[in-house]
């Protein structure tokens, strides 16, 4: 199982009281745990990523194993732990301001 943690925004739009609990089918990328996440919850879909082009909306960024995995392609395999369940997959909304 996949564990991700949304943003309390995105928890509260998609009725969650913690973080979620996928099963991801082939390898584990940034879009096969979206792909999965927006196919259980589809009320996220075109919050985390623009629905026409897959890219990350602007400000949302994605973590896990302590890194920022933000800028990494898609498709590229996540940390080993986080296909393993030991560590999660964060999503987290970026603040911005002056």
């Amino acid at each position: 199982m996949i564990r991700v943690i949304l943003p309390v925004h995105l928890r509260t739009l998609a009725r969650l009281d913690g973080p979620v609990e996928l099963e991801v089918a082939g390898p584990v990328t940034q879009r096969t745990i979206l792909d999965a996440l927006e196919a259980r919850y589809p009320m996220l879909r075109g919050t985390i990523r623009d629905q026409a082009t897959q890219r990350r909306r602007p400000l949302v960024r994605f973590f896990a194993c302590a890194q920022d995995l933000s800028l990494e392609s898609p498709d590229a395999p996540l940390p080993e732990a986080v296909g393993l369940g030991t560590e999660p997959f964060m999503v987290v909304g970026a603040i911005a301001g002056g």
